[in-house]
């Protein structure tokens, strides 16, 4: 069958990947990463960097919609994934052009942080919508159905493996997030000198661009696969993002610091109502109002504070904590997609 898909993000395409593995004669069609098929544009070519980069691209993001539109003619079944900004103005072109083509959206927006009324959007274009957190299908009338979570597929880790006095370091993967935690992030390893200290960085960066971003790492020992060095470390420092969920389902005990542009802060906090960063404890509190970590924000990111809760987390109560996360989180989701998609 030919497949159309959007999955802009590297994250979505290692979810993709997971789901071909229990797909069979499928040809995919659209946007994706070349290691998966020939694709109409490389996600590379995707990829924005801030409001100003946006706004520049806007109309070669009309274009190329529109040509994703053409190339839906040939596809059996449409599969979109994340991207909202992209993905659901998308999905109103495809459902206009071919109103009987099955479109299905699997990643689904986090429209319980903000803009609850994509929720009527994503319902009026799209045929199938496959959320990976259970409580969010509660935000949709009918359509929306809880499939599992890719990371449960795609963990495969020993967690008996830990080393004692291992830590690791994870100051995301934006300029402006590493900029900002990796001095703090420094400092604190130089007070833990007598630990082995493993510095996280994506596997997608260059030596150069590690040296112009990172500049002297050499405290550190550096590791680009994330699995096996959580799997590792005893204790984590970690930027906001997927990570600290994947640290969770792994079961290392970590401690979120992110330190957010004030304006930034400012519209998420006061305007947003957003009260929490970190996705584990989201997902616990949604599911039985507990949290599982400390989130450290803003000026709350001190040396003195990340060494306080090194010492002091509570490495039992995690792993409770963490294995109720996973008892409700469940099963993966890549079989359940592939099965949804009939490949």
């Amino acid at each position: 069958m030919k497949l159309l898909v959007s999955a802009l993000e590297p994250s979505s395409n290692l979810h993709l990947k997971e789901v071909l593995k229990h797909s069979n004669n499928v040809e995919l069609l659209g946007i994706f990463d070349k290691e998966l098929g020939s694709p109409l544009y490389d996600i590379s070519e995707m990829a924005i960097i801030g409001v100003v980069d946006a706004i520049k691209k806007l109309r070669w993001f009309f274009k190329v919609a529109d040509e994703m539109v053409e190339l839906a003619k040939d596809a059996d079944k449409i599969l979109l994934m994340d991207s909202s900004g992209f993905n659901l103005p998308l999905a109103k072109k495809l459902k206009t052009a071919y109103p009987q083509k099955e479109i299905i959206y699997y990643i689904l927006p986090q429209i319980w942080a903000s803009r609850p009324k994509r929720a009527i959007k994503l319902e009026k274009y799209c045929d199938r919508l496959l959320g990976i957190l259970p409580f969010e299908v509660d935000y949709y009338d009918s359509k929306a159905e809880y499939i599992g979570h890719p990371l449960l597929d795609e963990i495969h880790i020993d967690k008996k493996k830990k080393e004692k006095n291992t830590i690791a370091f994870m100051p995301g993967s934006r300029k402006s997030e590493i900029t900002k935690l990796l001095p703090i992030f420094k400092e604190v390893r130089k007070k833990l000198s007598n630990k082995k200290a493993i510095l996280i960085i994506p596997k997608s960066f260059s030596d150069e661009k590690i040296k112009n971003l990172y500049g002297d790492v050499s405290e550190f020992e550096v590791e680009k696969e994330t699995h096996p060095a959580l799997a590792k470390s005893e204790f984590a420092f970690i930027c906001s993002g997927t990570a600290t969920l994947e640290a969770a389902l792994i079961g290392t005990p970590f401690t979120l610091s992110y330190i957010a542009k004030k304006i930034d802060f400012f519209i998420g906090t006061k305007l947003l109502g957003i009260t929490q960063v970190g996705l584990a404890n989201i997902i616990l509190t949604h599911y039985n109002n507990t949290t599982l970590h400390k989130e450290l924000l803003q000026e709350e990111v001190t040396v003195e504070n990340l060494l306080k809760e090194y010492h002091e987390t509570d490495r039992s109560i995690f792993a409770k904590k963490a294995e109720e996360l996973r008892a409700y989180l469940g099963h993966g989701s890549s079989e359940g997609v592939a099965g949804v998609i009939g490949a």
